[in-house]
């Protein structure tokens, strides 16, 4: 294999082919990239087993070839270069290939090309059409409720609904839920609902950053899910059992509907977390036409501000997470956040209050006296 490419070009898809090679594996080809020059077509691939990547390379082929290269190793190289074409070619004989640009060669070692595992076949006639704003937006949403805990696999991942003119995902890790549903502008031709990793999703919508794509194509398969943007291929697999059923957690009936300042709110708490260090919460105390939030962390000092509340009735006094609460504002934005509450012990419900489909479910913490 011999190619030449541009460096920029070359270094922007290694970039996100290195996040998806495996750091972990005992394979030591599944840390590398494969680069492959076949029949005028260049593609750069990357896999750790669970998700796997395809990005074309626009590149001069001057002969055919196949080469695995280590993927973090060839990253650095690359960047280190100027912004100038960049030549590379597999010597078969030495066991290695040669990256020159100007004045630098390089010779990296390769890795067995055998044990880079056969990417999935593209199925065009099995996917759906969605607008890639729209499904990434919705899926960046609710993907900080997915738990990080691998002991409990089933919620690390983002249901994803697709039926009708909707799209639905939903994520949790039992602390918080986050349920966001978004219209589309023509009906699905079928549907699906599945649970995606979110370590997929989170890619997904890195990819879409860097393209003027403006659809993505979903095919939903037995065990895993193919999405397309432009000639982009991500692959994950899909996550097994049970998810819970959200619907019966969201409370039908609540004491207490707020409508508060987003914008107002979001400051407030950004500023009174300050001052809950150590696992302290954020104490919301509500009384006729205000709202006091308030943390205490000992050894280090103490916050608290108000803002105005449409609140009526006896004094109410709930502790959230701070972090938690942060990210479910975050995600509700500028726009009128409804604050719906039951009792100090229940969950606390944020929606948005611009009928954008958002709802944010918040354990509450037991506060001491």
């Amino acid at each position: 294999m011999k190619i030449t490419l541009e460096r920029d070009d070359f270094l922007a898809q290694l970039q996100a082919a290195v996040r998806v090679a495996s750091t972990r594996s005992a394979i030591q080809a599944l840390s590398g990239v494969q680069i492959s020059a076949h029949n005028g077509l260049c593609e750069l691939r990357a896999t750790d087993a669970d998700m796997s990547l395809r990005v074309p390379l626009s590149a001069e082929i001057a002969r055919d070839g196949t080469v695995v290269l280590p993927a973090r190793l060839l990253m650095d190289v690359i960047r280190t270069l100027p912004q100038r074409s960049v030549g590379l070619e597999l010597r078969p004989n030495e066991g290695d290939a040669e990256v020159l640009c100007g004045n630098s060669s390089f010779h990296l070692r390769t890795l067995h090309a055998d044990d880079f595992p056969t990417l999935p076949p593209l199925d065009s006639d099995a996917a759906l059409r969605l607008p890639l704003t729209a499904f990434v937006e919705t899926a960046l949403k609710v993907s900080g409720s997915a738990s990080r805990d691998e002991t409990r696999p089933v919620l690390t991942g983002i249901l994803v609904s697709a039926a009708g003119r909707e799209v639905r995902m939903v994520a949790t890790d039992s602390y918080r839920l986050s349920v966001k549903t978004t219209e589309l502008p023509e009906t699905l031709a079928s549907a699906f609902e599945v649970n995606i990793p979110a370590r997929a999703l989170q890619e997904l919508a890195r990819l879409a950053a860097h393209s003027e794509a403006e659809d993505v194509t979903v095919s939903v398969r037995q065990n895993q899910v193919v999405f397309t943007i432009g000639s982009t291929v991500l692959t994950s697999r899909l996550i097994d059992g049970q998810f819970p059923n959200y619907r019966q957690l969201l409370p039908e009936t609540f004491e207490h509907e707020l409508h508060l300042d987003g914008s107002e709110l979001r400051e407030v708490v950004r500023r009174v977390s300050l001052l809950a260090q150590k696992n302290a919460p954020l104490r919301l105390s509500f009384e006729d036409g205000e709202l006091t939030i308030s943390a205490q962390t000992p050894d280090i000092g103490e916050a608290r501000e108000s803002m105005p509340a449409p609140f009526q009735g006896e004094m109410f006094e709930i502790g959230f997470n701070p972090e938690f609460l942060r990210e479910g504002l975050d995600a509700v934005g500028d726009a009128e956040v409804v604050l719906k509450l039951i009792s100090p012990l229940r969950p606390g419900l944020i929606e948005a209050g611009d009928g954008s489909g958002f709802v944010y479910l918040i354990m509450p913490i037991r506060l001491n006296v």
